[in-house]
């Protein structure tokens, strides 16, 4: 048995997943919410997903580009470059809004949260797709080799 083709299977599939799920299945419902439940979920949210995305997420692209690197195939190096995009748009769009969120006081709604949340919803569509992207290419990968 492979681990690293193994790890590299689950790790981008969970997060693949897990973000894109986010963004077809879960935030259209939250933002049909009155504003002041959306606050609550959001920071709510942040305490599940921000507890493990992170790693998942770097793992994932660290993981493909350990793969490009062991097997060589173009898939798995498409994909590593992918992830790493990826895991950019979250550090540099999708973090200083989580930041900016999750200081919000208990029971307050910012006049510009829903301004500011409209634009993480970009990063997160970009960022879940790309996620989803990288497992795609990983499976790929897989079943051709």
């Amino acid at each position: 048995m492979d681990l690293l083709l193994l790890s590299l299977l689950l790790v981008t599939g969970f997060v693949g997943c897990a973000e894109f799920g986010s963004v077809a299945l879960v935030h259209p419902v939250i933002r049909r919410l009155p504003v002041e439940s959306q606050v609550v979920i959001e920071k709510g949210l942040l305490r599940t997903f921000g507890l493990v995305m992170p790693l998942g997420m770097t793992a994932a692209a660290v993981l493909a580009g350990f793969g490009a690197s062991r097997y060589g195939t173009v898939w798995l190096g498409i994909a590593a470059g992918v992830l790493t995009i990826a895991l950019l748009v979250t550090v540099f769009g999708n973090v200083p809004l989580n930041f900016w969120t999750g200081r919000i006081p208990n029971g307050e709604v910012p006049a510009d949260f829903r301004t500011k949340r409209r634009r993480w919803d970009v990063y997160q569509a970009v960022r879940g797709s790309l996620q989803l992207l990288g497992f795609v290419l990983v499976c790929i990968s897989t079943a051709a080799s």
